[in-house]
């Protein structure tokens, strides 16, 4: 826990604390209070901000000089080219040819070198580590990384202070370092909330690794929840254990469920989320969360969609007034 109040201290001139705000059609639907917790609002669209900055605030000046390099399915890499940039460090992004156009776009305008390399993640972070070797970069991981926890982590702060009888948070999970943090943070001082992971039905890696009992690797599939796909590392060292320690249930949702979550929180809210924040509202809509009488927190974890995917979910989900 340490650790955690110490990012928050630390990346408090790089981060603002972001918006909670209820859902009232939410609560309505399922009888209980329902919150959201807008990571959205970031400048670079999602909660990978936080992990980044501690990460990257926390180098030698040797380090920085350097330069740094990541790997990512997009958000992570926005938030460390977003970061570096503030502080005046060169960054080199790693990324493969499934990156939505969007978060391309986006990556170019942070002024980042980028490297798109093979069809996954693993791909983009075998040369990112060549990068490591080669040029002396140091690696800013995605998830694996107590630092990256950390700052992760302060989200499960801001939920404590803010949430009354809080009993459940949903949270989207790929590598598992937004779980990490956010469950060792709740746990820590309040056991009993429960913590539900939420991913996509296909290319969960952290799912498929939880019952082989061992990391694993995985091809990965075309999903909306694009932000979640990936591997965990076959030697992963901290978030796998940890999603073993702090969550207590994980839900897989059907293609068709994010798009319509999606489409919802467009219809109902004006709220444009991707696929991966999608993963949570779907789990509420769809009454996965076992019942309880508290408060549940869902962590709207991004917002970097592709316009045309949005103009396809209005096309298919037209959602009536009555919904």
């Amino acid at each position: 826990m340490r650790n955690i109040w110490e990012a928050r201290k630390r990346i408090s001139s790089i981060v603002s604390k972001t918006p909670l705000i209820g859902s009232s059609i939410l609560s309505e639907k399922i009888g209980r209070p329902v919150y959201l917790k807008l990571e959205n609002v970031h400048e670079v669209g999602a909660f990978k901000v936080r992990g980044a900055a501690n990460k990257i605030v926390s180098l030698s000046e040797e380090e920085k000089n350097r330069g740094v390099a990541t790997f990512s399915t997009g958000n992570h890499g926005l938030a460390v080219a977003y970061v570096a940039k503030k502080l005046g460090i060169e960054a080199t992004i790693c990324i493969s040819n499934r990156v939505p156009h969007a978060k391309v776009d986006s990556l170019r305008r942070l002024g980042a070198s980028i490297e798109i390399v093979g069809e996954d993640q693993d791909t983009a972070g075998e040369r990112c580590y060549q990068l490591e070797a080669e040029k002396g970069l140091t690696v800013i991981q995605p998830f694996d990384d107590p630092y990256v926890i950390a700052g992760q982590g302060t989200i499960g702060l801001e939920l404590m202070e803010e949430i009354p009888n809080l009993t459940d948070v949903v949270v989207p999970l790929s590598g598992g370092g937004l779980l990490s943090g956010i469950g060792l943070t709740l746990k820590s001082i309040e056991h009993d909330i429960r913590v539900t992971g939420v991913s996509m039905e296909h290319s969960a890696v952290m799912y498929e690794s939880l019952k082989a009992g061992k990391p694993v690797k995985l091809n990965e599939c075309e999903t909306l929840a694009d932000s979640l796909l990936g591997g965990i590392g076959l030697d992963n060292q901290y978030t796998f254990q940890l999603v073993q320690k702090y969550m207590d249930d994980l839900v897989l949702i059907p293609e068709n469920e994010i798009a319509y979550s999606m489409a919802f929180m467009m219809d109902k809210h004006r709220m444009i989320m991707e696929g991966a924040a999608a993963t949570g509202v779907a789990a509420v809509l769809g009454n996965s969360i076992p019942h309880q009488n508290g408060s549940i927190a869902i962590i709207i974890s991004g917002q970097n969609v592709d316009l045309s995917v949005l103009s396809k979910l209005t096309e298919n989900y037209l959602l009536d007034n009555n919904d």
